[in-house]
């Protein structure tokens, strides 16, 4: 018989897997409702039964199929009330048990007031009250004996199972959110965590929640973990600052703990399974600041009813704006993008998501003023986010007439463009790297803040046109394209090696909606002429970045990932900066954006030159286009690059 039981037992749980218990998926709503309706007919089967052979005596007003007809309509109905086939069986509660109890019991009390309103009226009851009795119990057993039965069947198979490997974790956080994760981890299938126990700030003596303990963490949290036999860390708790996440990240990684991030669980997709629901803690949980209070009205009075366009519509900064703009209801949404594929997946999701909302997608390079000319006839535009630009640094000083065509040549377009046609504010997004820039890329977008803000001022002295031209300046963003955080995941899930081109050199990050909230906000309160920093938090050191994230994933830096040097690219700076040396700064109402004041320049002396500019990158001379970077822009100078020996030439032949 032993024999029997183990063979059974190994084609239930076996490797392959193929008929075992716990991956059978859960039965649906209608299913469940089917069987306890079943359950409720057999109750009437024990009912009768037991009746018949304890009493002759029956009322005869309805057949026994009759009544049985009554009993199952009355109690399906209450099934539907309290909802007692919505649970998932294996994972049956002291709620659930409650649910059936009140809807046998609702049931019981419906059939004897009927009973009763029977006798009233025709003088005759349908039940013996002594049969309603035994069928509410019987029904009430039968019903909450099948979920349990299932839920005993399933946690024996899932005790029973064999050569999987657990991950011992603790629970940072004692709330709610974190005792409703550590329940679900503890019963899911295929099982990844065993929860050990919780730890929380607060000082709870000899407590045990789940049967697990609660200890109180320190500064040494390491110690703590240890103590409960845990080698990984779940954060759970959302009350703790970025500082004290950062801070408690660093002592878990040092220590060799893993570190784990769980959403609340209000927010979890049912879908996914739970254990996957919990992942590895990305380096973004970690360089995130605290949420930014934003203007809403002002954004609502710029943008709400307004026919609003945005260029590089497809990127990582412009497709953010377009979904942030979409939330202010306005007219009409125009992105414009030269980029098809990644346009036509944004037109999909805008499609999507904002199902009301008018907008066009138009496929234009931003050098074809023509294009864009027929456009800004057709619609009129009130509000320009001008975030269409080149902006990878080596492949900008390979090739630098590229960077002259889309950001120098396209946002002289755009902007004279939106003079002539009295566009209200026109946003161009900027990048530290146009600040003393040292390559091609950061002196293009530099020449564009130029022009922009001179053509402003050339406005105001003349007294014509309405356009505000505002600019934004920020660091490197979080996840964008061309931002070091995925390619250092990507080379990490590739075995490595992560590559770093120097060892001191430092950056500053901000995540998308961070920084297309404050391009909004910036935008909505410029009165024109303006270039906005935003406050970009702490630098970070590259290194320090590259280590975090290898130990966040789980390996050790330089032994199962290797982290390699590769020297300064063409152009590239060791730190970036906001402002230059003659740039002043002034506050704002809001504390994360200030106000540089630069230097303006004669808008006929820059519009001269920015043509000569252009003009010689149609004739791909590159040598000639940086030259003329460097006359237009005193304090670019190139930086490990091709181009450094233009730097000592005075004066060049002109064309």
């Amino acid at each position: 018989m032993g024999k029997i039981v183990k063979a059974l037992k190994s084609i239930l749980t076996g490797p392959d897997n193929a008929l075992d218990i716990r991956n059978l998926k859960y039965l649906p709503r209608w299913a469940v409702l089917l069987i306890d309706v079943g359950l409720v007919c057999i109750s009437i089967m024990l009912t009768i039964l037991i009746l018949v052979d304890l009493s002759p005596f029956q009322y005869t007003l309805l057949s026994f199929f009759e009544k049985a007809v009554l009993v199952i309509t009355l109690n399906t109905l209450f099934f539907f009330v309290f909802k007692t086939y919505a649970g998932i069986i294996r994972y049956s509660s002291n709620v659930d048990a409650l649910k059936l109890l009140l809807a046998t019991c609702s049931s019981f009390l419906s059939l004897l007031i009927i009973n009763y309103i029977t006798y009233f009226f025709v003088g005759q009851k349908i039940f013996l009250i002594g049969g309603l009795l035994i069928n509410l119990w019987i029904s009430f057993s039968l019903l909450f004996l099948f979920r349990l039965g299932v839920k005993q069947t399933y946690e024996y198979f899932k005790i029973v199972q064999k050569n999987q490997s657990l991950i011992n974790a603790v629970i940072l956080g004692v709330d709610e959110n974190a005792i409703s994760i550590a329940g679900a981890l503890d019963i899911e299938h295929p099982k990844r965590f065993k929860i050990v126990g919780f730890l929380t700030q607060e000082d709870h003596k000899k407590l045990r929640v789940l049967d697990k303990p609660v200890l109180r963490h320190t500064r040494k949290i390491h110690e703590e973990v240890a103590s409960l036999g845990a080698e990984a860390i779940i954060f759970s708790e959302n009350a703790l600052t970025s500082e004290e996440k950062f801070r408690l990240v660093e002592e878990c990684l040092e220590n060799d703990i893993a570190v784990y991030n769980a959403p609340l669980v209000s927010s979890w997709n049912a879908d996914q399974p739970i254990a996957k629901k919990v992942k590895t803690l990305q380096i973004e949980d970690l360089l995130e600041r605290e949420p930014i209070q934003l203007d809403v009205q002002n954004k609502i009075d710029q943008l709400t009813g307004k026919t609003i366009l945005v260029t590089g519509a497809a990127g990582s900064i412009g497709s953010e704006i377009v979904r942030q703009v979409a939330e202010y209801n306005p007219k009409k949404l125009i992105i414009l993008d030269q980029a098809e594929t990644p346009l036509h997946h944004l037109q999909l999701e805008i499609s999507s998501k904002y199902s009301n909302l008018n907008f066009k997608a138009i496929i234009c390079d931003v050098g074809n003023k023509r294009r864009l000319d027929r456009m800004f006839q057709t619609h009129q535009i009130n509000v320009v986010y001008h975030a269409a630009a080149y902006k990878h640094v080596p492949l900008m000083e390979s090739n630098p007439h590229e960077a002259i065509f889309v950001n120098i040549l396209g946002t002289k377009n755009l902007a004279d463009l939106a003079v002539q046609y009295n566009v209200g504010h026109f946003v161009m997004v900027s990048t530290d790297k146009a600040v003393n820039p040292s390559n091609v890329m950061g002196a293009s977008k530099r020449a564009a803040e130029m022009y922009v803000q001179s053509l402003y001022h050339d406005q105001i002295k003349k007294g014509e046109g309405r356009t505000k031209f505002i600019t934004t300046r920020f660091g490197n963003v979080l996840g964008s394209n061309g931002s070091v955080v995925p390619l250092f995941k990507k080379q990490i899930e590739n075995g490595g090696p992560v590559t770093i081109t120097h060892p001191d050199i430092i950056r500053y990050f901000m995540t998308i909606p961070e920084a297309c909230q404050l391009v909004l906000e910036a935008g909505a309160m410029g009165k024109g002429g303006e270039i906005f920093v935003f406050d970009m938090g702490e630098p970070v050191k590259i290194m320090d970045l590259a280590i975090k994230m290898i130990k966040l994933a789980g390996y050790q830096p330089n032994k199962s990932i290797k982290v390699k040097i590769t020297g300064l690219r063409p152009g590239e700076k060791l730190y970036e900066e906001l402002l230059n040396d003659e740039c002043k700064t002034l506050p704002t109402h809001h504390k994360k954006i200030m106000i540089g004041q630069d230097v303006v320049r004669d808008y006929e002396l820059i519009n001269e030159k920015v043509k000569k500019i252009i003009k010689s990158a149609h004739k791909l001379k590159n040598d000639k286009v940086v030259a003329k970077l460097k006359d237009l822009i005193p304090e670019f100078k190139s930086n490990n690059s091709l181009y450094e020996r233009l730097d000592s030439v005075k004066e060049l032949k002109k064309d």
